[in-house]
């Protein structure tokens, strides 16, 4: 399959989700579905190095690019998942572009400071010689900084700018939090996105974020918004399972 990172680049449209819950079967699920990606949620949820692995091994089994964010910068959780074989990693509170230069540098072997290792999933296992694990691993992880930070919009287009970051996700959730606004539509979280959105048109850097609908997703679309990640597992269980309840609750009556 082409991979997540050429996908994101060249601004194809990429519809993914969170996955909270720590078994495969819903990441298997949404492969036959037609899902471009999940994003393992090691920030928000209960998972550790194992289940993360076993989680990666389920979306490579079902067509899927397997995405991890991880629950900080710290350059030893993002070569755990980079060696479990992620597609890439979304990192919280990126809010200056020396700390987008740094997880960069975790990421990449060639002028990077990853850990090599090729006995890993991300190098079969020994399967790649040295040099072309090196190669392969520089060319397809994706390295992704979420913006949610006050911080991080004032310094957007530097932060836009590190060589070698392929693109953002906007955390709407944590930016209304920080800002302390009533909603995330509110109008200084319309416009501190707006913000964004153009500096990454200006920087040609891929914007991914989470979208309530089709409705929103065609909003953020028409600002430059290509990547939509929607809901998260327990989001559509939560949402079918409201649904059943609701419609047999007529046989009680």
């Amino acid at each position: 399959m082409t991979s997540f990172r050429n996908r994101f680049a060249r601004r194809d449209v990429l519809i993914g989700t969170f996955i909270k819950t720590p078994t495969t079967h819903a990441t298997e699920i949404l492969g036959t579905l037609g899902f471009d990606f999940v994003v393992i949620d090691e920030e928000h949820a209960p998972f550790d190095r194992a289940q993360t692995d076993v989680l990666l091994l389920a979306a490579r089994a079902s067509n899927l690019a397997g995405l991890v964010r991880v629950p900080s910068a710290a350059p030893e959780g993002l070569l755990s998942v980079l060696d479990c074989g992620a597609s890439g990693v979304l990192v919280p509170h990126v809010k200056s572009p020396e700390m987008a230069r740094q997880i960069v540098a975790a990421c990449r072997y060639r002028g990077g400071s990853r850990g090599f290792s090729a006995s890993s999933r991300a190098g079969r296992y020994g399967g790649l010689a040295m040099w072309d694990h090196v190669e392969a691993a520089d060319a397809e992880v994706s390295v992704i900084a979420m913006i949610e930070d006050p911080e991080a919009v004032e310094h957007i287009e530097a932060i836009l700018a590190v060589e070698g970051l392929d693109g953002i996700f906007i955390g709407r959730g944590d930016l209304t939090v920080a800002c302390n606004a009533p909603t995330r539509d509110a109008p200084k979280i319309q416009e501190a996105i707006s913000r964004i959105m153009a500096g990454a048109t200006k920087t040609g850097k891929p914007v991914c974020i989470l979208a309530d609908g089709l409705a929103e997703a065609k909003a953020f679309a028409a600002l430059g918004a290509t990547a939509f990640i929607v809901a998260s597992d327990q989001g559509f269980m939560k949402k079918a399972a409201h649904a059943a309840v609701t419609e047999f609750a007529t046989l009680r009556k």
